[in-house]
């Protein structure tokens, strides 16, 4: 008696696992192809890496710039002197007004004796300063540090009665706004040139590749098989391409950023400052990563897509 196991016949896989296997099998493939030229692979990815450190590069500089203008909180002090006959009590009760105010995060009062002594630390004006002796030239100064607008606030500052000059070097502030957006502006556009520049170069070695299986895809076409199915291979190939240039990109960006770290640090603080270089962590590795590799597909379908196209026979 035969076996009923034997005479039961074979189930197809679901189109879902068919899918999913083609999928692995295609990741994997690509892969392998990578690996049969790893010289020009590694070629192929270095100009793309190349194309995408340089516009990546200015963004993290413009960032830096702009955290470096952002933490430059004295350029934000208002300094209001005083008239020369604002007495003592009436500054210090001035002083009192303005930390009152919403608009004012803090008051400083600067005396006649402290602005002198602070001027005497510098060795040019020691000798001018001991020429004055008792006569103390210099005003009441009220430094003030604005809790929002700066600018509102030192047109207000200006109308005071009690204030002589009002001193707010935010012109500097505001010329470096414009560069930082101009910059940015630029970087954009840099990107996305660049970016052009990584799909060329994607699409025309998927090209290639193409071509060397040339054969065996008009074979898939004659046999019915789907464009999905031709260019899924294709697209990994691509995505390869994208993720070992963004990864390449990622490193010469950390490598550089490390080379420059410590003259930084140095720099910054021959002036006092704890500045320091930042913007290559995890999550903007992750992205970039993520873009390249989004680039890199885009590339491979565009390239196989047109070829399909072209190639499709006709009445299919």
């Amino acid at each position: 008696m035969a076996d009923p196991r034997a005479a039961a016949p074979l189930r197809p896989p679901s189109p879902v696992r068919t899918w999913f296997d083609h999928h692995g099998y295609s990741l994997v493939a690509s892969l392998g192809r990578v690996f049969e030229r790893p010289w020009a692979a590694l070629l192929t990815m270095a100009v793309m890496a190349l194309s995408l450190a340089l516009p990546l590069g200015l963004a993290l500089v413009l960032g830096n710039l702009e955290r470096l203008a952002g933490n430059v909180e004295r350029s934000r002090e208002i300094t209001v002197f005083l008239r020369q006959d604002v007495e003592d009590a009436r500054a210090v009760a001035l002083a009192g007004e303005l930390e009152a105010n919403a608009a004012v995060a803090a008051v400083r009062h600067v005396t006649p004796a402290q602005g002198l002594e602070s001027l005497r630390v510098d060795p040019s004006l020691a000798g001018v300063i001991d020429a004055v002796g008792d006569d103390n030239p210099l005003p009441h100064a009220l430094v003030v540090a604005p809790a929002g607008d700066e600018l509102a606030l030192a047109g207000w500052l200006r109308e005071l009665p009690e204030a002589d000059l009002v001193q707010h070097d935010a012109q500097w502030r505001q010329r470096l706004d414009t560069w930082l957006r101009f910059g940015t502006r630029v970087a954009w556009v840099l990107a996305a040139l660049f970016g052009l520049g990584v799909l060329l170069v994607v699409g025309n070695t998927v090209r290639l590749d193409i071509q060397s299986r040339r054969g065996e895809i008009g074979v898939l076409q004659l046999l019915g098989a789907t464009d999905g199915f031709i260019r899924r291979p294709f697209l990994y190939l691509g995505a390869w391409y994208g993720l070992g240039a963004g990864g390449l990109a990622a490193a010469l960006l950390a490598v550089a950023g490390a080379a420059l770290a410590g003259p930084l640090a140095e720099l910054a603080a021959s002036y006092g400052s704890r500045f320091a270089l930042t913007g290559i962590d995890l999550q903007w590795t992750l992205s970039v990563l993520a873009g390249a590799t989004a680039l890199g597909w885009l590339g491979a379908g565009l390239v196989t897509g047109h070829f399909l196209r072209q190639t499709r026979p006709s009445g299919t």
